[in-house]
């Protein structure tokens, strides 16, 4: 009779101890997001990133408390305005050149620079047109009916640098160049395709694979050996009054969760960084 009140008490020490654990973590917890309430961090951002990476801030909001406003652009003209003084506190970009460029003039800090991604590019065609891309994949562009075709503009967009390496790579950039009309940034080239600008467009498998274009359009995944890689890179800027969040964002990115997000959106995210 003893033992089983013995084992009661220490049953019952248990349950107290394992409550009062998970209690002061939701109360910790709530701490910290009531602490984190009303600041905000500005994120400049590829646009490749605009469909995941929403998705990625609304997660970390909820978890932190902490505001994410976020700006989409190319990744040399946000790397200009960036150069220029705008407020931003972590850049993400469609390469690893451009914050490299910010490190190296001072704008960013070279400690926070991650790989978080490597992007894919796509040849996309809306969904009721006639050309099989899917199956013919590049050889569509020469197709008679194929008067326009887009792509980011590459002076300030790597996706842009990439269309025309892949273009160069099979042959046809010299047959196609006076074809080509640009956009600011690959979402611009993907909205000329939509629009009936463009018959095909050279977009990242990203914006293909966003919920908002399910139907909208078909596409051929562009083999990487035809471009060089689009290794992304995220980096802290260095005149940031609140680096200490901007870097919890950046440690937040390296996490399992928004690796399957990337993932999921056509991302190839590296086992090591």
């Amino acid at each position: 009779m003893r033992m089983r009140e013995r084992t009661f008490r220490v049953l019952m020490r248990r349950l107290v101890s394992c409550s009062l654990i998970a209690i002061l973590a939701l109360v910790s917890g709530s701490i910290l997001r009531a602490e984190a309430a009303g600041r905000e961090i500005n994120v400049a951002a590829a646009a490749d990133l605009s469909a995941a990476l929403q998705e990625v801030v609304a997660d970390f909001e909820r978890r932190t408390g902490i505001s994410v406003k976020l700006s989409f652009g190319a990744s040399g003209a946000l790397t200009q305005q960036i150069q220029n003084g705008a407020p931003f506190d972590v850049f993400f970009s469609a390469d690893m050149d451009y914050p490299r460029q910010l490190i190296a003039g001072g704008q960013a800090e070279g400690a926070t620079l991650y790989r978080y991604a490597v992007g894919r590019l796509v040849l996309w065609v809306p969904s009721d047109s006639p050309l099989d891309v899917e199956h013919k994949g590049m050889d569509v562009l020469l197709d008679h009916s194929v008067k326009k075709i887009s792509i980011a503009n590459p002076q300030h967009a790597p996706y842009g640098r990439a269309a025309v390496a892949t273009l160069k790579h099979y042959g046809l950039y010299e047959k196609l160049s006076d074809r080509l009309v640009l956009g600011e940034n690959i979402s611009q080239a993907a909205q000329f395709v939509e629009s009936g600008n463009a018959q095909a467009g050279f977009v990242a498998l990203a914006h293909a694979s966003a919920p908002t274009m399910q139907g909208k359009g078909k596409y051929w995944i562009v083999p990487a050996e035809a471009y060089p890689a689009l290794d992304q890179g995220v980096v802290a800027l260095s005149r940031s009054p609140r680096k200490q969040d901007a870097e919890a964002f950046i440690n937040y990115v390296k996490t399992a969760e928004v690796a399957a997000v990337l993932r999921r959106y056509g991302f190839i995210v590296p086992e090591q960084n």
